[in-house]
């Protein structure tokens, strides 16, 4: 049994009132490790040293700050297959995803911001030649950052990167579904020489932990990844506050495939924007619309494809596909495909959980599951199952398909594939969706503003969107 520890204000240590909280191997359904079940008191504990911790870190040079972050990446990049496999052991993912792209993508995370501080630039304006206005940029001080449990490290270094780079001290909350390696990594942090209290690691429920940091008037902002419901709630609590609100919510995104697409191109990476890591991440393509004159072979060629993808051990190399994060996510993703059914729709493969033998009999797999007949108005169809489970419907024309791929409360991410490049310009300006893709998927570039329309969020995060939302910004004006 492994004890996963708080970090705070430099120390390792359990929860205050000595609570613990299971946590589980997905592959396995068994306990493998135990985590703080901490409390308000823990909160207020790392608030307190990061509050301590905050003017000599705000101003210690940019550079400084900067080396300290790039030592940090240095140590995780060379301990690489370890938090691969910390990572796939504690969230299902196949252990090859991990390796491939969780882990260097918090590598790449840590290395961006840490040099990208050190080049930021601020505003000038001179006003009809009486006066000069320049823009400061400040660190707000103690911050909050909530991270989801799908991407663990991956999410969680994306938020905590820009606000240390940026001088800010902090308070993190991992999901309590997946805290392994957020406790690894503070391990790296203070090996780096991160100062005391500069970040702070709590691990526990979000009722505990996230109310608190909701609500503490030390906290100038919260930076939250995960579920719709649950920003509606931050934003409630930290709103009377006047805290700033980063919230990137959910997602329920269309892939539109035009007849003129590169066919093969289309088809391979329908696949895998729909199931890479069993379609638990935020911008998989959950809805696939395709043209009327393609649709039956697209239809026939995607469902063989899908039904070919191996679901199994995350240790296996070959496994495509490994477990459900939870228990409670697992029943969640099987009562929509009930839901589905219910809702008069077809399923051309999948539909089913996976039983295992060996270590794996308990864990919690289902097998990539393709509906077609549901109309776009449906449950199914309208809100976020997160989960290997995708719907195929045909189109007309492009008007319909715009239609179609707009009609949701979401707007986080869209796909359009086609040759057309009148198109790509029409419907990259009339999705009303944060990231539009052309004829790819998942390709980022840090710089980017990244975040969703409607509710899918508020804020954006990545380049010099997530430095200003963790700084203030003071105008000052110098009459000539």
């Amino acid at each position: 049994m492994i004890n996963i520890l708080n970090y705070i204000n430099g120390e390792f240590q359990p929860a205050l009132g000595g609570s613990w909280l299971p946590n589980h191997e997905p592959a396995t359904g068994a306990v493998y490790s135990q985590l703080p079940d901490s409390q308000a008191a823990d909160v207020e504990a790392a608030i307190a040293a990061a509050e301590q911790a905050f003017p000599e870190w705000s101003t210690l040079p940019a550079a400084e700050r900067g080396a300290i972050m790039e030592r940090v990446a240095n140590l995780l990049e060379s301990r690489l297959e370890e938090f691969a496999r910390a990572e796939s052991r504690d969230q299902g993912k196949p252990v090859a995803l991990a390796r491939r792209m969780d882990i260097p993508r918090a590598v790449d995370n840590f290395r961006f911001f840490a040099t990208a501080v050190k080049h930021w630039s601020s505003e000038a304006h001179v006003t009809d030649q009486s006066a000069i206005n320049y823009t400061l940029r400040q660190p707000l001080g103690v911050v909050g950052c909530i991270s989801p449990w799908n991407l663990p490290l991956y999410l969680f270094t994306w938020k905590i990167a820009p606000a240390l780079a940026a001088g800010n001290t902090l308070v993190a909350k991992p999901s309590e579904i997946t805290p392994m390696t957020a406790f690894l990594f503070s391990e790296l942090c203070r090996e780096a020489g991160m100062p005391p209290g500069v970040l702070n690691i709590v691990h526990g429920l979000g009722a505990s932990i996230g109310n608190t940091l909701n609500v503490h008037p030390t906290v100038k902002a919260i930076s939250f990844t995960g579920g719709t419901l649950t920003g509606a709630t931050i934003a409630r609590q930290a709103a009377p506050l006047f805290k700033k609100l980063s919230l990137e919510l959910g997602g329920k995104n269309p892939t539109l495939i035009f007849a003129d697409a590169d066919y093969e191109l289309a088809l391979s990476t329908a696949v895998r924007s729909a199931f890479t890591n069993q379609g638990e991440i935020c911008l998989c393509g959950s809805r696939i619309f395709v043209e009327r004159s393609i649709y039956e072979r697209f239809r026939d060629d995607f469902v063989a494809r899908v039904a070919a993808l191996k679901v199994g051990d995350p240790e296996d190399e070959s496994s495509d596909l490994g477990a459900i994060a939870s228990e409670q996510h697992f029943n969640k993703v099987m009562g929509y495909i009930q839901l589905a059914q219910e809702e008069g729709g077809r399923i051309l493969t999948g539909g089913t959980a996976v039983k295992s033998e060996g270590r794996c009999a308990g864990g919690w797999f289902i097998r990539p599951t393709v509906i077609e007949g549901l109309a776009n108005s449906c449950r199914t169809n309208q809100e976020e199952i997160f989960g290997p489970v995708v719907t195929l419907q045909p189109f007309d024309t492009e008007e319909e398909a715009l239609a179609m791929a707009n009609d949701t409360q979401y707007g986080l991410a869209a796909g359009v594939w086609t040759s057309n490049l009148s198109r790509t310009h029409r419907l990259g300006a009339q999705l009303k969706f944060g990231i539009v893709w052309v004829n790819c998927w998942l390709l980022r570039d840090l710089r980017t503003p990244f975040g969703g329309h409607k509710a899918s969020g508020v804020g954006r995060e990545g380049g010099w969107e997530a430095l200003r939302f963790f700084t203030e910004p003071t105008n000052v004006c110098v009459k000539i």
